[in-house]
């Protein structure tokens, strides 16, 4: 046991008061120097003693030897791969009905960080006006997973922080049929060092693909084998269909597509001069109906990189004006045509400055940008803050329940666009 005056070392083991939890799925404690302590697999309201890991000058990175006293929100695991130390669910271990408080908690954190002189908040207390819903089912909800698949062809899931595999119990996040036969005793075998794509599509058919192993932090879209379906997935959103193959994005949560989409069609509905829409990062181009029906007409440019996605027509967008891009959206936007209304999904690392740039130049009236990683998700906004945007509305929506992860959609505007009152009145009418 590290002693209250003796300098923190990585295999010192402390007790640890578990206050708040950290992005990223950690619980936070103090050691006795005062140096905050991330635990993984601690949970506010937990004493527990922690082994150090890693120790910097002002923080320290520990693993959870044993829980002393128990959070009240701390259940039995309630993922069989998380509980065999698979990296998918690291909620599992909190009551449900905590969790998305513990989320909120985290995006207000990062708020506060990163935003503070930004001015974008200016009006907007995230505190008290930022709503926020869990999406259901809480379990069983994940309509496509990636597996990777060990030496003796085992598919399986990811173990925390490691490259290794848990082969052997399947996640709780998939929905019920997804990984039958996959994951698990008597499971079937694929190609060793290979990536397994699993899908149950909008009519309920499974397909299963195999891809290479993509690098860390890139997504491999091509498929090498159709191992069972036909490798191009049907999905439908109130009334809209789309098909692309299984390896294109889609959101994981079956009712995030529809809450995602019912939000851009109410906020961003407005009277405008020019009905123009951009989607940008807009995937297989879920949104442009959407966009277009808050436009009240008019045309929709979508711009993606992603071949699978963007470079396929959609049958079910045939009657729009739509203009499709399959590039980068950081070279996307110049050559567009000014829009009154922008909604930017970007990927986990966020929009970034040369994007709300070229955006912010455009001079859009509305604008709703929806963000999977609060960090990057409150940098952004900070961007937009310093291009004279301020939020007016903003929701935390929990589509990833048993794990850290969530998303968050703001809508901003112009500074000058009026007294955020009458924007408040306006888009609670629609």
């Amino acid at each position: 046991m590290s002693g209250s005056d003796a300098p923190l070392e990585k295999g010192d083991t402390l007790q640890l008061d578990i206050t708040a939890m950290a992005h990223g799925g950690e619980g936070i404690g103090h050691a006795p120097d005062g140096r905050v302590v991330f635990v993984s697999g601690a949970v506010p309201g937990d004493r527990v003693a922690a082994t150090v890991v890693k120790a910097k000058k002002r923080w320290a990175r520990a693993q959870l030897a044993d829980v002393v006293d128990a959070s009240p929100d701390r259940v039995e695991p309630a993922c069989p791969a998380a509980a065999r130390g698979a990296g998918c669910c690291d909620y599992s271990h909190i009551a449900p009905a905590a969790q998305l408080g513990l989320k909120r908690q985290v995006m207000l954190g990062q708020l506060g960080a990163h935003t503070r002189s930004s001015g974008v908040l200016e009006g907007f207390d995230p505190a008290e006006e930022m709503t926020q819903r869990a999406l259901e089912p809480g379990t069983g909800w994940r309509t496509r997973a990636r597996l990777g698949v060990d030496s003796a062809g085992r598919a399986g899931t990811r173990a925390a922080r490691s490259t290794e595999l848990i082969t052997d119990a399947p996640c709780a996040q998939a929905a019920p049929g997804l990984l039958d036969g996959l994951v698990g005793e008597g499971a079937r075998r694929f190609t060793p060092g290979a990536e397994v794509v699993a899908v149950l599509d909008g009519d309920g058919r499974r397909h299963v693909v195999e891809t290479t192993r993509a690098q860390r932090g890139r997504r491999v879209e091509r498929i090498d084998t159709v191992v069972e379906g036909g490798g191009d997935v049907v999905e439908h959103v109130l009334g809209h269909d789309f098909s692309f193959p299984a390896t294109a994005f889609w959101q994981a949560h079956a009712a995030a597509p529809e809450a995602y989409a019912g939000l851009v069609e109410k906020w961003g509905a407005g009277d405008y001069e020019r009905a123009v829409g951009w989607d940008l990062y807009g995937g297989v181009g879920v949104f442009v109906p959407f966009i277009a029906a808050a436009l009240g007409g008019g045309r929709v440019e979508t711009v993606d990189y992603s071949p699978a996605a963007a470079a396929r027509p959609q049958e079910g967008l045939r009657d729009f004006d739509l203009g499709r891009h399959n590039r980068k959206v950081e070279a996307g936007a110049a050559d567009l045509a000014a829009p009154r209304l922008v909604v930017l999904d970007p990927p986990r690392p966020g929009a970034g400055q040369e994007v709300i740039d070229a955006v912010a130049a455009a001079a859009p009236e509305r604008v709703i940008h929806v963000g999977c990683d609060p960090a990057t998700f409150a940098r952004d906004l900070s961007s937009w803050g310093q291009r004279g945007y301020r939020v007016r509305r903003m929701e935390l929506i929990d589509a990833f329940p048993g794990t850290h992860h969530f998303e968050t959609v703001a809508l901003l505007q112009p500074a000058h666009s009026g007294p955020r009152g009458a924007v408040s009145e306006r888009v609670g009418e629609v």
